[in-house]
């Protein structure tokens, strides 16, 4: 761990998308069709009498240039390889489109494709995230996809335009949605029964969960929370967004709250579970982070609750096997505080700026986002889909995990914060940078106290947001 303060021209050399590196045309149906064929009978005459049989038309398809159109995601094997089985079924829908895809951990992904926009060589579309839509437009790194949607090649019939907001930048749309999801804390309820803990309301505080964790720990001797950190830089924004601000200025020039005393009180949470072992110590929670979900205590049995956003669930039941049992309740609140969570674009797909074949690109996520068949295949491992069409046919083939995610996400809009602005430019420098090295880690570790930290946080996050 290095706690050295960076100067400002450090952090002035810093490029934000470098550090930014750290989503149905389909077949037409098989047809009955009345046909003539000649055929025996037992007066050994030969006539001609109607016969149905079922044949399958398959529909004429222009000849076509073949196109090798790139495609980039991020996401565990579980998304990997449902994705990969859609693309192949797109392929035999369109068969002049061959795909080249690309798929990393949420890192490596950031990392490849900074890399590759420095060199002209970005895929045809990408995997995009809502708080980095914004940079990416601004850098001119991406196209509206407007007169996709308008000539119909991105059919949006079935999709509300209430979905489609966390997509838009200055009017355009740049970011198709891939579904709707929200953070959540996933509870393991077999753990819940048997330390005879009731679950948590929905409406829950953090009192309420550190007591839970500290009875968990006692009782079934687990850690009471384990998985993503507890001051993963997403509880930050809940814990301001309970409070009723930001952490960014609307313009994203400064931090955009002024009571820093809700997370000095919420790493000072942390610090006291940490310290009677209720949680996972931060060397050992770093440590495990190469290992994926298979390390997840959560999913390992070894911690009855984790964070997570309501996509994930999948993946994590998944890993975890299906004779667990999960249920999914917001992010606790501050005590007298508003709700913690808001309902957000899961992730989008866009065309690069850079694309070689943006036409096919477009073909590709109308498919994604109206084919009932692929949408079967991918079983809302994105989020609950945004066409009502497919939603629907969803319902018969639901497994416990995505029930559990859809019931959530039914309940989660009555209760919710308005969805923030996109992040400023200069967010991934100030989570890299300065929110992990110089504020948590300092702090959990036992170098510098909250109170201290917040300071540092602030000075370092202001000056980077100033200049960006």
């Amino acid at each position: 761990m290095n706690s050295k303060k960076l100067n400002r021209r450090d952090f002035l050399r810093i490029s934000a998308l470098t550090a930014a590196g750290a989503a149905l045309a389909g077949c037409t149906t098989p047809t009955p069709q009345v046909v003539r064929e000649t055929v025996e009978v037992p007066v050994k005459e030969t006539v001609e009498v109607p016969v149905q049989v079922l044949v399958e038309v398959t529909p004429t398809i222009e000849e076509k240039e073949p196109v090798e159109l790139r495609v980039a995601w991020w996401g565990n094997q579980t998304r990997h390889t449902r994705t990969i089985q859609v693309i192949k079924m797109f392929e035999e829908t369109y068969p002049w489109i061959t795909i080249t895809y690309e798929f990393a951990t949420w890192d490596d992904h950031w990392t490849r494709l900074a890399t590759q926009a420095a060199g002209g060589n970005l895929p045809d579309v990408m995997q995009h995230d809502y708080a980095r839509l914004a940079e990416w437009v601004g850098n001119g790194l991406l196209i509206p996809l407007d007169d996709y949607v308008d000539s119909g090649a991105i059919d949006l019939s079935n999709v509300p335009d209430e979905t489609l907001g966390g997509g838009r930048v200055n009017g355009k749309l740049y970011g198709m949605n891939l579904g709707v999801n929200a953070l959540c804390m996933v509870l393991d309820t077999d753990a819940f029964a048997n330390a005879g803990i009731e679950l948590p309301a929905q409406n829950w505080t953090w009192a309420d969960f550190e007591a839970i964790a500290v009875q968990i720990k006692d009782k079934l001797d687990i850690w009471g929370y384990g998985g993503n950190s507890l001051a993963h830089d997403q509880i930050w924004r809940s814990v301001v967004l309970s409070n009723g601000e930001w952490i960014y200025t609307p313009d994203g020039k400064a931090l955009g709250y002024t009571d820093d005393q809700v997370l000095v009180d919420h790493m000072n949470m942390i610090l006291r579970l940490q310290e009677a072992g209720v949680i996972e110590p931060r060397d050992e929670e770093v440590a495990r982070a190469s290992l994926g979900q298979q390390g997840d205590p959560l999913v390992a049995g070894k911690a009855a609750m984790g964070f997570m956003w309501s996509n994930q669930l999948a993946s994590t039941w998944t890993a975890a096997g299906a004779e667990r049992h999960f249920k999914l309740v917001q992010i606790p609140r501050l005590a007298g505080g508003l709700s913690a969570i808001y309902v957000k674009p899961s992730m989008f797909f866009s065309i690069t700026a850079q694309a070689k074949h943006p036409d096919e690109g477009a073909m590709f996520i109308n498919f994604f986002t109206n084919s009932v068949a692929a949408n079967h295949v991918l079983l809302a491992e994105r989020g609950v889909p945004v066409s009502t069409v497919v939603g629907e046919s969803m319902q018969a083939v639901l497994t416990p995990d995505q029930i559990e995610m859809f019931n959530y996400m039914a309940v989660v809009p009555s209760d919710c914060q308005p969805v923030p602005p996109p992040d400023p430019v200069g967010e991934a420098n100030v989570r890299n940078n300065v929110y992990y090295p110089e504020f948590v880690d300092p702090v959990l570790y036992g170098l510098t106290t909250p109170e201290e930290g917040v300071v540092v946080l602030r000075e370092l996050a202001d000056e980077i947001l100033a200049a960006s």
